[in-house]
C-alpha cells in the first residue's frame, strides 16, 4: 500500500504531514473508534451498519442486535424480518440486513465463525469493502489499517495532504506519508477533527488550531 518516495517534495510532503498529525495528536489524545463493540464480530456489523449512518444511530440499535445476536453463528440463523425489525431505524436497512445475513453466514461456512484478520478475507465478505476492512483490522485486531471516509477524504484534501477524492487513491496516498503502525491514528484524527471542527459546511476555521497548517483554512 505503501507508496515509494520520490525525491525533495515527496519529504517535504513528509514533513508536513508529520506537523500536521502531530498536531491532531496534541488535540485528539484519545481519538478512538466511536462505534460500540465489544467483539471484532461486533465491530464488522456495526461498521456494516454505519454506511451512510452517524456511529451514534448504530449504537443506538446494536445493544438490542447483539444481545439477540451476539455472534456469527446465532447471526447466520436470524429470520430476516427480525433482523431487519432491530436495524428498522437506520437507512437502508433492508440491504443492510441480507448483508449481515449473507456476511455472517460467510463467516460461519468460511471462517469457522470467526473474523477474519486479513484485507483480502474480509472483502470477500458481503457488504465489507476497503474502508470497513481497514476499520476491523486496525480497531479489532490492531493491525495496519487506514480507513477512508468522508470526513478524511474532505479533511485531508483541505489540509493539502491530497487532492484526490478517490478513496483507495488517498489511502495510498495517506499511508506513503506516515508509517504503517499510525494508519489508524491518522484516520481517527482525521475523523474526528471532522465531526468536531472541519465539518462539511461551515466548518470552524477561525477557532481552529490547525489553520496556519491548513491550505483551506488559510485562505477562509
Amino acid at each position: 500500500m505503501t507508496p515509494k518516495p520520490s525525491g525533495p517534495k515527496r519529504e517535504e510532503k513528509r514533513r508536513r504531514a508529520g506537523r500536521i498529525f502531530r498536531a491532531l495528536a496534541r488535540l485528539y489524545p484519545r481519538a478512538h473508534c466511536e462505534l460500540d463493540f465489544r467483539t471484532p464480530f461486533q465491530l464488522l456489523v456495526a461498521t456494516i451498519l454505519s454506511a451512510q449512518c452517524t456511529d451514534q444511530n448504530v449504537n443506538r440499535v446494536t445493544p438490542a442486535l447483539f444481545a439477540s445476536f451476539p455472534d456469527a453463528l446465532s447471526m447466520s440463523r436470524a429470520d430476516p424480518e427480525r433482523l431487519q425489525g432491530l436495524i428498522r431505524s437506520i437507512g437502508l436497512f433492508r440491504a443492510k440486513a441480507r448483508n449481515l445475513l449473507a456476511c455472517s453466514r460467510a463467516l460461519v461456512e468460511r471462517h469457522g465463525g470467526e473474523v477474519p484478520d486479513r484485507m483480502e478475507d474480509l472483502v470477500e465478505l458481503a457488504g465489507v469493502g476497503r474502508k470497513t476492512a481497514n476499520v476491523v483490522l486496525f480497531n479489532a485486531f490492531g493491525k495496519p489499517g487506514l480507513p477512508v471516509d468522508t470526513h478524511v477524504l474532505r479533511v485531508g484534501k483541505r489540509l493539502g495532504l491530497f487532492r484526490s477524492q478517490n478513496p483507495l487513491q488517498v489511502e495510498k496516498e495517506l499511508g506513503g506519508l506516515v508509517p504503517p503502525e499510525t494508519w489508524g491514528m491518522v484516520s481517527h484524527w482525521l475523523i474526528w477533527h471532522g465531526r468536531r471542527v472541519c465539518k462539511a459546511r461551515n466548518p470552524a476555521c477561525q477557532a481552529c488550531s490547525l489553520r496556519g497548517l491548513c491550505d483551506f483554512g488559510s485562505k477562509a
